[in-house]
C-alpha cells in the first residue's frame, strides 16, 4: 500500500473551496465509506491546528496569495491542540501551482527568539529551512504576523495519496502572536455556515473521489486561512 504523506518531494496537487455546511454533510457521509479517518484525529474525528504566519509591513505574501501568483512561499510555525509538544516550522511553495511543503522541527524558545526579532542564530544553523527563513526575515522583513485556529478533520485514501480535509471554526488572534498563550484572544473570521474543503492528492485524483467531489456545490473562489485571518488587519 503506497505510503500517505503531505510532504512528496515531488509536489502535490490542491483544491481549496468553502462549502455549506449541508453540503459537508453529505459529502463526509458519503467518503466515510471509501476513505480512512485520519489517525491523528480525536474521539470526534477532529482535531485542533494553531499556525503563526509570516508576513512583512508590505503584505509580501498575503498580496502575493491575492494577486495568484504562480510562483511564491509562505513560511508558517505549527502546533496541535495549543500544545508545545509537536512544533514545527513549515515553508508552503507554489510553482507553476503545484504545491510542496518543507518542515523541520524547532524549540518554543527558538519560536520566542523569532517573534522578538532576535535572528543572528539562524545564519549558520544546521537546519536549511531554518537558514532560508533567516534569509527572508533578514532581507524581506518577514515576522511573525497571525495567529490563526481552526478545527481539522482528515480522510486519506492511499491510491493517488489523497487527502481530503473539512476545515472549520477559523479564528484570528489578529497581530497578536502570543501562540503558546493558551487564552490568546481569538474572533471568528470564517462564516459559521461555510466550511473549508480542501483536496489534496499527487500525481491524479482517483474517479471515485472525483465523483464524490461532485455531489456538493463548490464556490468559485479559493479560500485561504491565511487570507481570512488578515481581514481585519
Amino acid at each position: 500500500m503506497p505510503i500517505v504523506t503531505s510532504f512528496n518531494p515531488n509536489g502535490r496537487q490542491e483544491i481549496k473551496q468553502a462549502i455549506s455546511y449541508p453540503d459537508y454533510a453529505l459529502l463526509k457521509a458519503k467518503l466515510q465509506h471509501v476513505m480512512q479517518r485520519d489517525h491523528h484525529a480525536g474521539l470526534d474525528g477532529k482535531y485542533l491546528i494553531r499556525s503563526t504566519y509570516f508576513d512583512n509591513f508590505a503584505n509580501k505574501v498575503l498580496n502575493e496569495k491575492k494577486e495568484g501568483f504562480i510562483n511564491r512561499d509562505k513560511y508558517r510555525v505549527r502546533i496541535y491542540g495549543k500544545s508545545n509538544n509537536v512544533i514545527n516550522l513549515e515553508r508552503k511553495s507554489k510553482r507553476n501551482n503545484v504545491t510542496f511543503k518543507t518542515k523541520c522541527s524547532i524549540s518554543q524558545a527558538e519560536y520566542e527568539k523569532l517573534r522578538i526579532g532576535e535572528i543572528a542564530w539562524m545564519e549558520n544553523d544546521d537546519r536549511a529551512l531554518i537558514r532560508d527563513l533567516y534569509h527572508e526575515m533578514n532581507y524581506n522583513q518577514l515576522r511573525p504576523t497571525t495567529v490563526v485556529d481552526y478545527e481539522r478533520e482528515a480522510y486519506i485514501y492511499p491510491f493517488g495519496n489523497v487527502r481530503v480535509t473539512f476545515d472549520s471554526k477559523v479564528q484570528s488572534s489578529l497581530r497578536n502572536t502570543d501562540m503558546f498563550n493558551q487564552n490568546l484572544p481569538m474572533v471568528d473570521v470564517l462564516e459559521p455556515n461555510l466550511v473549508i474543503l480542501e483536496v489534496k492528492y499527487d500525481g491524479y485524483l482517483p474517479d471515485i473521489i472525483k465523483y464524490l467531489l461532485q455531489s456538493v456545490d463548490t464556490r468559485a473562489e479559493a479560500y485561504s486561512k491565511y487570507q481570512l485571518s488578515r481581514m481585519y488587519g
